[in-house]
């Protein structure tokens, strides 16, 4: 962990309806955040994971987003989620720390000391103070602010979670990163100033549908986005045209 002290680790995630859902595709955007100076990456699922790794050593930030009725955990929810994407090549595993219930009757406990026991450090993604600490006594190696502002919680706060990252920073013993709402290069550094062991961003660097939908919702595109679904179009004549 020690190489992502001070640095910036790029999220390179893409919705499931997005051509960027790719195992390739996903590696390619990670090569390129590798290649022009960021420490690590952050990565969901196992293919991805995968892909990822096999094109780079850095440090991989492991999760997988897996959704279960009845439970709003959805970040690394179960053992087996951490066992898959440790086995895909995730350096740390992050999984959701905060006080909610989990599927499987499992517990941030039981899941630090599972993904200990695959000889992986832990991410705990946290909303608040509180879930921190009960992570931290728990045995999770490093902190994340990923949550602010995305549970009942919270919901009425919005990212980044600076006010959080102080106290962190100030009651815990182990590494904060910064997660979350990060926007700019300047908020990035105010995060660092701040005490932030490492700075996560996504959206801002990798999020492509997200930051041309809001464009469009603030620009009225007007456009029907099934226009767009296929890049080319066959004419009778058999070629391919843009």
């Amino acid at each position: 962990m020690q190489s992502l002290q001070h640095k910036l680790i790029v999220s390179c995630q893409a919705p499931v309806d997005s051509p960027l859902h790719d195992p390739t595709v996903i590696a390619a955007i990670a090569q390129a955040a590798i290649n022009r100076g960021a420490a690590g990456l952050r990565i969901d699922t196992p293919a991805h994971i995968q892909s990822v790794r096999q094109r780079t050593s850095a440090p991989i930030i492991g999760l997988w987003k897996r959704q279960f009725e009845g439970f709003e955990v959805y970040i690394t929810p179960q053992a087996d989620q951490a066992k898959a994407i440790a086995l895909a090549g995730a350096d740390i595993i992050a999984i959701d720390a905060t006080l909610r219930a989990r599927p499987g009757g499992e517990t941030v406990a039981s899941l630090v000391d599972s993904i200990h026991r695959l000889g992986k450090p832990v991410m705990a993604d946290v909303d608040t103070l509180e879930s921190a600490i009960a992570a931290a006594a728990v045995g999770a190696d490093l902190v994340g602010t990923t949550l602010y502002g995305y549970t009942q919680q919270t919901r009425h706060l919005n990212p980044p979670g600076f006010d959080l990252l102080k106290q962190m920073v100030n009651e815990l013993s182990i590494p904060v990163i910064c997660e979350g709402g990060i926007a700019s290069p300047t908020m990035a550094k105010q995060a660092l100033d701040l005490g932030a062991y490492a700075v996560v961003v996504g959206t801002a660097i990798t999020g492509i549908d997200a930051q041309v939908k809001s464009y469009c919702e603030t620009l009225d595109c007007g456009h029907d986005r099934d226009t767009y679904n296929v890049p080319y179009i066959t004419s009778t004549d058999g070629q391919r045209h843009n």
